[in-house]
C-alpha cells in the first residue's frame, strides 16, 4: 500500500511539473495572445510536444512548392502512428487543419494549446481514450512565411501573420478537386491513407461585423449522405451550440447576407461545393466542420474560442465515436451501392429564396451612408451598441443540376494527368488489357466559351452538352473506374462535365475543344455544291439553317457548316474522351479484359 501511494504521489508531481513546464508554454501565451509563431518556431513546438509525450508524434506528410516540410502531429493515447492499426483499434480519427490561409492562424495556436492540455491536464487526457487526432498546424507553409503586419487589412491581430495564398499564388481552399498545388496533393494522400472520421478546417472571416466570436459551417444538406447529415444536424450541431453558449461564447452558422455587409437583408446558408474543404469531406462521406473566427475580435479572444470549440468536438466524439464510425461505414457502403446510382445525383446546388424561417441574430447597430469618396455604400458598425435582430434565414437548398450516374467511366490512356490525379484522390481503377470496341454514353460539347480571365491558375470553360450512345474504340491501357466504391461522389464531380468542379470545367480537356484541321474556302465552295446536289435532305436542312439571318450573312459560318457535314470533318472534335458505361452487362463484359 505504501508503494502504491508513493507511485501515485510521484505521478501527480510529474503531472504538475509537466503542466508547469515553460518549454511547453506556447508562443501565443508568451506574447500574451498578441503573436503567432513563424514556421520554424511552429515546427520546433511540434517537436517539443512530441519529445514531451509518447502520445504525440511529429511527421512531415509532404513538401510545399518551395520545398518546406508540411508538418503533422499524430496524437494517440497509445502512440499509434500506423493508420491500419488505428483503424482496427476502434478509435475515431479527427483531422484538424489550420493555416490553409496562413494569415488566419487562430486554429494553429488553439491547436497547440489544446494538444498540450490533452497530454497534460488530468481532466482532458481521458478524451484520447476513444479519439485520435491528426493535426496540421500549417497547411500553407510557403504563404505562412510571407510574414508581415499588413497581410490582412480586415483582421484584428495577431501582430504579424502569413499570406492567404501559396508561393504559386494558389488558394488551397479552391483546390481540393483539381489539386494543382503540391500541398493539396499531399493532403489528399494523407486523407486517403488515414480516412479520418471527422474533419475540421480553421479559418477567419471577412464580411460584416456582429457579436459572435465564432461562426461555423456543417454540411447538413445537399452533398452530405442523409444519415450522416441527420446525425450532424440533430446531434452534433445542437451539442456544440449549447456547450459554446454555456462557455459564454455563443456561435452561429456561417452565413452570407442577401445584400453584402447588410445582415438585416436576411441570412443565406449554402451548400459547399467540393472544391472547398468541408464540401470535399462531405463528398467523401465525412462530417466537415468549418470554423470561422470573427476577424474584428481580438486575437486572444478568437484563439480561446477556437480552443473551446475544438475541445467540445473532441468531447462529443469521445461520447459518439461508435455511432460516428458506424454512420461513416454505412455511408461508404451506400455510396458504393447500386441504390445510390439509381438516384439522380446533384452536381450543383442553389438556395431557395422564397423559403425562409425566422431566427435571432446577435449583431451591432449600424448605419448605411453614401460615401462622398467612392460614391458607394458605406457601412458603419457601432460595436458599443449590441442588438438582437429577428431575421429571415434561407437554409433550403435544392439541386441546380442533376445527372443519372453510370456504372463506370472509361478514360483512354493518353490522359495521364487526369488518371494520376484520380489515383491521388484514392480512387480505384482497373486497366484494359487489350483494345476493345465498347458501346458507351458519349457526351459532346457545344456552344463552348472560355471565361474571360484566369481563376486559380486556369481558364475555366462553359458549355452545353448533348448525349448519344455510340460504339467507340478504347485502346489497351484505358482505365475503368467503377462507381461501386466509397468515392463515387468524388468521381462523379470530377468526371461528369456538368459539374462545376469537373476536370472538363477546369480545362483539363481543352485540347479536344480546339479545331485542328481546316478547309480553304475555294475548296469548300466546290465540295458544298457537290454535297447539295447529292443530298436533297441536306439541301432542305441548309434552307432551314439560312432562316437564321446571322448565319445567312456569314460566309465563313456557312462553309464551316458544310465542312462539319462532310466526311473530312474531325469526328473527335468536341467529343468528351471519357466514356460512360451505363449498362451493368457492358461493364461485366469489359471487366473480362481488365487487370488491377
Amino acid at each position: 500500500m505504501k508503494n502504491y501511494f508513493l507511485l501515485l504521489m510521484l505521478a501527480l508531481n510529474s503531472m504538475v511539473a509537466f503542466s508547469q513546464n515553460n518549454d511547453l508554454t506556447t508562443w501565443f501565451e508568451q506574447t500574451k495572445g498578441m503573436q503567432t509563431p513563424r514556421y520554424k518556431e511552429s515546427v520546433d513546438y511540434c517537436i517539443r510536444l512530441a519529445s514531451a509525450s509518447p502520445k504525440v508524434n511529429y511527421f512531415s506528410f509532404g513538401k510545399s512548392a518551395q520545398g518546406r516540410d508540411l508538418p503533422l502531429l499524430i496524437i494517440d493515447s497509445e502512440g499509434i502512428t500506423d493508420p491500419t492499426i488505428l483503424a482496427n483499434s476502434g478509435k475515431a480519427v479527427l483531422l484538424i487543419q489550420a493555416c490553409i490561409h496562413s494569415g488566419e492562424s487562430d486554429g494553429k495556436d488553439a491547436g497547440f494549446l489544446l494538444i498540450r492540455d490533452l497530454i497534460s491536464k488530468p481532466g482532458l487526457t481521458s478524451l484520447l481514450n476513444h479519439v485520435s487526432i491528426l493535426f496540421i498546424p500549417i497547411l500553407n507553409v510557403d504563404g505562412h512565411e510571407r510574414f508581415g503586419p499588413f497581410n490582412r487589412i480586415n483582421q484584428n491581430g495577431p501582430e504579424e501573420m502569413g499570406w492567404r495564398t501559396t508561393a504559386q499564388n494558389l488558394n488551397l481552399n479552391r483546390d481540393y478537386m483539381k489539386a494543382d498545388a503540391p500541398e493539396i496533393q499531399a493532403w489528399q494522400r494523407l486523407f486517403d491513407r488515414w480516412n479520418p472520421d471527422m474533419f475540421i478546417d480553421c479559418h477567419v472571416t471577412d464580411g460584416a461585423d456582429y457579436q459572435y466570436v465564432l461562426t461555423y459551417a456543417l454540411e447538413t444538406k445537399g452533398n452530405m449522405e442523409k444519415n450522416l447529415a441527420q446525425w450532424t444536424e440533430e446531434s452534433l450541431e445542437p451539442y456544440l451550440t449549447e456547450q459554446m453558449q454555456k462557455a459564454g461564447m455563443p456561435i452561429f452558422p456561417y452565413v452570407e447576407f442577401r445584400r453584402w455587409h447588410d445582415p438585416r437583408s436576411g441570412l443565406v446558408k449554402w451548400t459547399a461545393p467540393p472544391m472547398l474543404s468541408q464540401g470535399y469531406a462531405a463528398c467523401r462521406n465525412r462530417p466537415g466542420l468549418l470554423i470561422e473566427s470573427h476577424m474584428l475580435k481580438p486575437y486572444k479572444q478568437r484563439v480561446l474560442a477556437n480552443y473551446e470549440l475544438l475541445k467540445q468536438v473532441i468531447i462529443f466524439m469521445d461520447k459518439e465515436y461508435v455511432q460516428l464510425k458506424k454512420l461513416n461505414r454505412e455511408a461508404d457502403l451506400y455510396t458504393s451501392s447500386e441504390a445510390f446510382r439509381k438516384e439522380p445525383f446533384g452536381l450543383s446546388w442553389t438556395e431557395v429564396m422564397d423559403d425562409s424561417t425566422m431566427t435571432d441574430f446577435l449583431g451591432f447597430e449600424y448605419s448605411i451612408d453614401t460615401s462622398d469618396l467612392s460614391g458607394g455604400l458605406w457601412f458603419k458598425y457601432d460595436n458599443t451598441k449590441p442588438c438582437t435582430w429577428k431575421l429571415p434565414i434561407f437554409s433550403h437548398n435544392i439541386p441546380e443540376s442533376k445527372v443519372n450516374l453510370p456504372e463506370a467511366y472509361l478514360i483512354p490512356p493518353q490522359w495521364t494527368d487526369v488518371i494520376q490525379r484520380l489515383k491521388n484522390h484514392g480512387i480505384r481503377y482497373k486497366t484494359l488489357s487489350r483494345d476493345l470496341d465498347i458501346e458507351t454514353s458519349t457526351l459532346r460539347f457545344r456552344n463552348v466559351k472560355w471565361q474571360s480571365r484566369s481563376y486559380e491558375g486556369r481558364i475555366k470553360v462553359n458549355y452545353e452538352l448533348s448525349d448519344s450512345t455510340e460504339t467507340r474504340i478504347f485502346p489497351e491501357g484505358s482505365v475503368i473506374i467503377e462507381m461501386s466504391q466509397p468515392l463515387a461522389k468524388v468521381i462523379a464531380h470530377l468526371l461528369e462535365p456538368g459539374s462545376p468542379d469537373s476536370y472538363a470545367s477546369w480545362g483539363f480537356f481543352n485540347t479536344i475543344l480546339e479545331q485542328k484541321e481546316y478547309v480553304e474556302s475555294y475548296v469548300m465552295e466546290v465540295e458544298a455544291r457537290k454535297m447539295l446536289a447529292a443530298s436533297p435532305r441536306l439541301k432542305e436542312e441548309f434552307e432551314q439553317k439560312k432562316l437564321d439571318p446571322k448565319f445567312a450573312a456569314n460566309p465563313d459560318a456557312i462553309l464551316r457548316w458544310f465542312h462539319s457535314k462532310s466526311p473530312w470533318w474531325d469526328t473527335q472534335f468536341n467529343v468528351y474522351p471519357v466514356g460512360r458505361i451505363t449498362e451493368k452487362s457492358t461493364l461485366e463484359e469489359i471487366l473480362k479484359y481488365s487487370s488491377d
